[in-house]
Parts: C-alpha cells; sequence; structure tokens
C-alpha cells in the first residue's frame, strides 16, 4: 500500500491575503486522533512534494480539512493556494502528533493556546465531544497581529454552540479568547504577556495555571512555544509523551518557511 493517496479538493476558503482553508475527499480507511497531523502536497516535476498539515476536521467528519498560511516563494504553499474545487492532492496515510488527549494526565481545566495557523489542530478538538467529557472548561486563544487572521471566528461564536449534538456542551464549556496585537480589538497583546500579566486569567474568571487542575496544548511560533513553556516550567509543570502523559504537550505550527 502507498504511503499517500489522492484525493479531491471539496472546496476553497480564503480568509483574507495570507490565510485560507481547503477541504478534500476522505479515504475510509484513513484514522486519525484528534490533534493529529498528515503530510499533505502535490506531485511536483514527477515526484509528491510534502508537508506536515494539521488537521482541522473532526475525527468522525467524511472530508478533511486544512488550514494554511500563504507564503509567496513557499515550495508548496505557492502552489496550494491556487488550489480549485475538483483539483487533486496528496494525503498521507499516517497521521502523527503530540497534541492527543492521551499525552495528558486528566485535569479540570484545558488550555489550548494558538497563534496563528497553530489554532488549527485545536478545531479538531473544539469539535470533539470526548473532549468536553473530559474537561469542566476548555479555553480555546488564538493570538494574531490583525483581526482579519482570526480564522473560524464565527464558526467557533456562533456554528458551534448550535450543533445539534455538542452544542451544548460548547455553551457550557468552551470560553474562546482572540487576541489582537497591531489594530484595535476587545483582547489586545501578545498572549504570552497576557498570561504573565494575569489579564487572561481576570477576564475569562478563571485562576492563573496550576498544575494540579489544569491541563495545555500548545500550538504557534517557536518563540511562542520557547516563552509558555518557560512559564509553565516556573509553575512545576511537566511535559507529556507518547511514554508518559504529562501537564502539557506542545507541537510546533506547520508553517511553510
Amino acid at each position: 500500500m502507498s504511503s499517500v493517496a489522492p484525493e479531491t479538493v471539496l472546496s476553497v476558503h480564503h480568509w483574507n491575503d495570507t490565510l485560507f482553508s481547503f477541504t478534500t475527499t476522505r479515504d475510509p480507511g484513513l484514522r486519525f486522533k484528534t490533534g493529529q497531523f498528515v503530510m499533505i502536497g502535490l506531485e511536483v516535476a514527477g515526484k509528491p512534494l510534502m508537508r506536515a498539515y494539521s488537521v482541522v476536521s473532526a475525527h468522525y467528519e467524511d472530508h478533511l480539512e486544512f488550514y494554511s498560511i500563504k507564503v509567496a516563494d513557499g515550495p508548496l504553499t505557492s502552489r496550494l493556494q491556487h488550489l480549485q474545487v475538483g483539483d487533486q492532492l496528496l494525503i498521507g496515510r499516517k497521521p502523527t502528533g503530540s497534541l492527543i488527549m492521551d499525552n495528558l494526565k486528566p485535569g479540570k481545566n484545558l488550555y489550548l493556546l494558538s497563534t496563528g495557523t497553530g489554532l488549527a489542530p485545536f478545531m479538531s478538538v473544539v469539535r470533539d465531544p470526548e473532549f468536553y467529557e473530559n474537561f469542566e472548561k476548555i479555553v480555546l486563544t488564538h493570538g494574531v497581529r490583525w483581526k482579519s487572521e482570526l480564522g473560524y471566528f464565527e464558526h467557533i461564536t456562533d456554528d458551534l454552540p448550535d450543533n445539534e449534538f455538542f452544542g451544548d456542551m460548547v455553551k457550557e464549556k468552551l470560553i474562546y479568547y482572540p487576541t489582537v496585537t497591531r489594530e484595535e480589538f476587545e483582547n489586545q497583546g501578545r498572549l504570552t504577556d497576557l498570561i504573565e500579566s494575569g489579564a487572561l486569567f481576570e477576564d475569562i474568571g478563571l485562576p492563573p495555571f496550576d498544575p494540579e487542575t489544569d491541563r495545555v496544548m500548545i500550538c504557534g511560533s517557536p518563540s511562542m512555544l520557547k516563552d509558555l513553556v518557560t512559564i509553565l516550567e516556573k509553575r512545576g509543570f511537566v511535559e507529556g509523551t507518547s511514554h508518559a502523559p504529562g501537564d502539557y504537550v506542545i507541537e510546533r505550527a506547520f508553517v511553510e518557511k
């Protein structure tokens, strides 16, 4: 069996000049855990050109969805951003990744800390009823520069609470906290600064991080990851792995350079 399979593009959505998302068909045999990523790509010069992308869609949906930045000279994204409905895309058959529930110890509150396209795996998380069943509160943060970069804003605020299967759990348990750095918005500032100052916790009405009760998943830029890990470890949080579940797990947002 080949390690990749061709899938057909079903839809393409351009959020702004720098961000887009797209959906494809899904092989019925492809199984993945919420929060994982797969390799996706195109055939270029007779060879597959593949990059890692977190899966945005829920594990139970019959399609796959991905969220991407546009890189003008990126070997793959310079081509992906021109996708049209009906185009063929290569999808890897071996999902993997650290942002899964198995890598976390049981806890009370789950924080999903993201910047930019690091939101992608957490869109799968907030559409998975199992996560709501395992935590009292789920806090989804998304740090961006401009309001136009808040992809999925309306889906999170309007569509998820109306979901016929788990909308009530969303209304009860999900706290969405988007923040913008370069223009006026209800929440302003770098995510790490809002955490260190305590402003985030004041705004959402929860106490500061506590390794006894809180679990954390992080996905974003390298600088954000480094700063947040420093904050967590100062507070006694221990990283989780596939061998030993911990208080937090991290993954770098997949952005093609």
